[in-house]
């Protein structure tokens, strides 16, 4: 069994504000000298976690965590109806990084994230590859409309049961009108429609993972907590909009990382984000390295760990290009 870092506490954190009425809850944890290092959380709208810091050697890295606008300690949260969804997007969250990067005095960062915080990841290192010394990535998505459409709708014909709820639940007429109508049903003033719809796409994303090694069971929630409610609005908004991206424009932008050291980490059990866009990645990437374990899926696994882990230890060192463990 991999293990991580010792659990550590953050030694400076605050409210950055980014605009538009918003703040974002950001923190520092390891070494204040050290490499600076920011993991991106999933979602969109997760929330960061203290577990994130525990992939780090704190010795070596200044480690960055925040939460993306709406989510986690940042304000306003989304599951008030009267937060503002206008101002967020993408393009917010790439600009609120630079904020932040510029507030914390980091001229350059590594990114890691995973799921969600893949195509962040990789939409910020395209547009400003100045400013990023290398990536780790694990759980990759560029949240192509194709890829969107899987989750939601293709992937259903593992749980045609389930899927069916799932479609009822949205009322949409249909298929592939069922994200924009969560969407839709997450902006209703009664709050009832708004908590059985989110507590629905919660079950929902459950199921598409219940496949997994190790994956718990699927409890079907009859009420949404304050979290889930931001999640599932922010997921919904996100997605019916395909991120507010081109079809294909990561990747068809990912020769702009040429000279970025980077690693891609998946597992090829994972319905989720099936494992074609992280082969269609790395082959657009130049120089990135893909690592695939036949027995991983979306979730964390003891391979995917240690790969990250190794992947993370060794661009820590500078001068010492050799390529993490492989399987």
């Amino acid at each position: 069994m991999t293990e991580l870092y010792p659990p550590i506490e953050p030694y400076e954190h605050g409210l950055l504000d980014v605009g538009d009425g918003n703040r974002i809850y950001w923190e520092t944890s390891g070494n204040p000298n050290g490499k600076p290092a920011v993991l991106l959380h999933g979602g969109p709208g997760q929330g960061s976690a203290p577990r994130m810091r525990r992939s780090f050697n704190p010795k070596q890295y200044r480690i960055v965590l925040f939460d993306q606008r709406g989510c986690g300690r940042s304000t306003p949260h989304a599951s008030d109806p009267a937060a503002d969804m206008r101002h967020n997007t993408t393009g917010h969250l790439v600009r609120d990084m630079e904020l932040l990067r510029e507030h914390l005095g980091i001229s350059r960062w590594l990114l890691a994230g995973g799921s969600w915080g893949t195509t962040l990841a990789l939409v910020y290192a395209e547009r400003h590859p100045g400013r990023v010394s290398e990536i780790v990535l694990s759980a990759i998505s560029t949240t192509r409309r194709s890829e969107i459409d899987w989750l939601y709708r293709g992937v259903g014909r593992f749980f045609p049961e389930e899927w069916q709820r799932f479609r009822d639940a949205s009322a949409a007429a249909r298929p592939e009108d069922i994200v924009p109508a969560y969407a839709r049903l997450m902006e209703h003033p009664d709050p009832a429609i708004r908590n059985h719809a989110a507590a629905s796409w919660r079950t929902w994303e459950d199921v598409v993972l219940s496949l997994e090694p190790g994956a718990p069971t699927v409890a079907r929630a009859e009420l949404a907590d304050r979290d889930t409610l931001a999640f599932v609005r922010i997921c919904a908004h996100y997605y019916a909009h395909a991120g507010w991206l081109d079809e294909n424009a990561v990747i068809a932008g990912a020769p702009a990382l040429a000279g970025i050291p980077g690693v891609l980490i998946h597992g090829r059990q994972d319905l989720s984000c099936p494992v074609r866009t992280a082969w269609e990645l790395a082959n657009a990437w130049p120089g990135a390295e893909l690592l695939i374990d036949d027995y991983s899926g979306h979730r964390g696994s003891d391979v995917k760990r240690a790969w990250m882990l190794a992947a993370l230890d060794r661009f820590a060192r500078p001068g010492r290009p050799g390529r993490p463990v492989s399987r």
